[in-house]
């Protein structure tokens, strides 16, 4: 692996820094207070390219991959501003229909997604399952040509301003009887589709919803990819969105950590900024020490997620949404710390992020399932479950 970004990608994150660097924090917080989407800083970077940079160019994609679509989320979020749904529609969406979708499936909508112009959410998440894809309740069955979906899904993003949610379903194998996850294109307005908002202690623009999907027909066209393939399928899509978590809390920690130096430069409470004292200072370069890892291991999942090894982007991808994850959340809590009781205020802008940064702690996979995953297929350690 390349640890060392091209000039290209240097160029691209400039670029990005640029963009962000005119909406940023207080662009953000403004969309959250009057319940706005963030439109304006989403139909730009459309317009510049960022959001479809990992689609193909075929369908007015950039030809990049994963490592081109992490570097601009974590410059978004450096400044601030993060896209959050950037993670599903061009990410998990986009790869999945570019990686299995039919030819006409790629023509409607990869242009679109990777314009921005058109939003797909991502339904996997169920009450009672989380997003464990052997426990899903919802199913997909054949009626004719047609399929019949029913199901309920939580914690949903984005969907009021979706165009489709791509819905992660089981059906049945004809020869063993067993269910397998299947992935199925819903329209916003389709017959049986309804949402209802989950209110959430978490400033974003973008909302969180519950699904319910009652006798939900869809045309034979609605299935992306092969029906058999199951996992491999489903996985195409939730290694990049690890990875692009791992971009959204290390532009957040970058954030966190950048207010806190620049208060730390010139806050004077005797003779000297507080920066010149190591018990302010330390744990501020720690936390940028943590986040630089953190950033290593996002590149690695992205490299080899971009070069098809799928086996090695899994583990890696875990390794970084975990790692970035509690880098994150130790680079807000000590920022806010730095700051004492300016860091709680609304002009300085942390205190939010202190609920923001733990769900990357949660979502889309708690980072104890992370660890059961490393114990279990890293180090070869046996199952408790």
């Amino acid at each position: 692996m390349n640890v060392i970004e091209s000039a290209e990608h240097r160029d691209l994150r400039a670029a990005v820094a640029r963009l962000a660097g005119r909406y940023g924090r207080e662009y953000f917080a403004t969309a959250v207070r009057e319940g706005r989407h963030a439109d304006e800083l989403w139909e730009e970077a459309g317009k510049h390219g960022y959001l479809g940079v990992n689609l193909p160019e075929e369908y007015g994609g950039g030809g990049g991959g994963i490592t081109e679509l992490a570097l601009v989320l974590e410059e978004l979020g450096a400044a601030g501003c993060p896209l959050l749904l950037m993670v599903v529609s061009p990410a998990i969406c986009g790869t999945v229909i570019a990686r299995f979708g039919t030819d006409e499936q790629k023509r409607t909508w990869l242009p679109g997604l990777a314009s921005g112009t058109l939003k797909m959410a991502f339904g996997i998440t169920e009450p009672d399952a989380g997003s464990n894809s052997h426990r899903l309740t919802t199913t997909a069955r054949r009626d004719g040509t047609d399929w019949i979906l029913n199901g309920r899904k939580v914690f949903i993003s984005g969907v009021d301003a979706a165009d489709a949610t791509l819905i992660v379903g089981r059906t049945e194998d004809a020869g063993t009887g067993r269910l397998k996850p299947c992935l199925f294109i819903v329209g916003r307005d389709t017959p049986g589709f309804t949402r209802r908002s989950i209110a959430m202690e978490l400033a974003s623009p973008e909302k969180q919803f519950e699904l319910l999907l009652d006798d939900v027909r869809l045309p034979a066209e609605a299935l992306v990819g092969d029906e058999d393939a199951g996992l491999l399928q489903l996985f195409a899509g939730l290694n990049p969105e690890r990875i692009m978590t791992a971009a959204f809390a290390i532009g957040m920690g970058r954030y966190a950590v950048a207010r806190a130096v620049d208060y730390a430069r010139t806050r004077q409470v005797w003779d000297a900024p507080i920066g010149a004292h190591q018990a302010v200072a330390h744990p501020l370069a720690r936390s940028h020490i943590e986040l630089e890892l953190a950033r290593l291991m996002m590149y690695k999942a992205a490299h080899l997620y971009d070069a098809g090894d799928d086996a090695g982007a899994g583990e890696a991808a875990n390794m970084a949404k975990y790692a970035a994850a509690e880098a994150a959340v130790r680079a807000v809590d000590q920022a806010v710390h730095t700051l004492g009781g300016n860091g709680l205020t609304a002009e300085y802008g942390l205190a939010s992020l202190i609920t923001a940064a733990r769900v990357a702690r949660v979502a889309p996979v708690s980072r104890e399932m992370i660890l059961n995953y490393v114990s279990h297929q890293t180090l070869g350690l046996p199952k408790s479950y």
